[in-house]
């Protein structure tokens, strides 16, 4: 109950203003921005109202993990480090098994890099907040942790899986991609005794490394093998190779968990 009263406390105070902006404004992407932007704006500031008056907690962003340490700052260089270079690696073994061909890079690569830098870290924040910080925290007061695990990952995946039932079909190798991304950064979490900056870390560099390659259009797929295999619409998550590097990243996560 405490987390449908939440939603709903935040759509309603979302909605009448996000409205105007959909219909109103013609960019999308613009549209997306603003509307993303002011939704977690307001859960950062009903997060804070929440902890305070329902778990007598004023520091909840802490509680969830987000704390200015030293140790959780390396956490998140290490992470990043980490997610970057996996989907690099990735896609260089690809690339070695001659499933794609890597092409010149543009001349604005150093802005894709640092665009791509910028964004990875606001999505990994962002997600990981909502996701490892608020919603795990709310599972993991009314269930065991197996539960909560579970239920913090699947939540993730259906949440970034919605679309038409079509699309859902045709891209169906994602979704126990995005299951096991959403266990290994809890397990990201847990064995960093809590904090967040791992989690944060490793989410932004996957993203991180997935964008330099995707927007700087750095290869060229030789359609050898069904996008299955390589990732449907390229996207590593939705195909098997992506999942197969990702289970070795869930396992020296999980094996650090222990």
């Amino acid at each position: 109950m405490r987390l449908v009263a939440l939603i709903a406390i935040l759509l309603l105070i979302w909605l009448p203003v996000a409205a105007p902006i959909y219909l109103l404004g013609r960019d999308p992407s613009l549209v997306t921005i603003l509307t993303m932007g002011l939704l977690f704006g307001e859960f950062l500031l009903l997060i804070r109202f929440w902890g305070l008056n329902v778990y007598q907690q004023p520091q909840i962003l802490k509680h969830y993990g987000l704390e200015g340490t030293r140790s959780n700052g390396l956490n998140l260089v290490k992470g990043l480090s980490i997610g970057v270079l996996f989907t690099l690696s990735l896609f260089t073994l690809e690339g070695l098994l001659g499933w794609l061909e890597f092409q010149p890079p543009p001349v604005s690569l150093p802005r894709v890099i640092l665009e791509g830098l910028v964004s990875a870290l606001g999505v990994g924040f962002a997600e990981e907040l909502v996701f490892r910080g608020w919603l795990l925290d709310e599972l993991e007061r009314d269930y065991n942790p197996k539960v909560a695990l579970w239920g913090d990952a699947i939540a993730y995946a259906v949440l970034h899986f919605l679309k038409p039932l079509s699309e859902m079909i045709r891209t169906l190798p994602q979704f126990p991609g995005l299951v096991l991304l959403g266990l290994t950064l809890v397990w990201a979490k847990r064995s960093s005794r809590g904090l967040l900056g791992l989690s944060i870390g490793l989410h932004a560099g996957l993203v991180w490394g997935y964008y330099i390659i995707n927007v700087g259009q750095l290869v060229k797929y030789s359609g050898q093998v069904s996008p299955w295999i390589t990732g449907v619409d390229g996207n590593p998550l939705a195909g098997f190779m992506g999942l197969l590097l990702l289970s070795v990243l869930a396992f020296l996560i999980r094996k650090r968990d222990v």
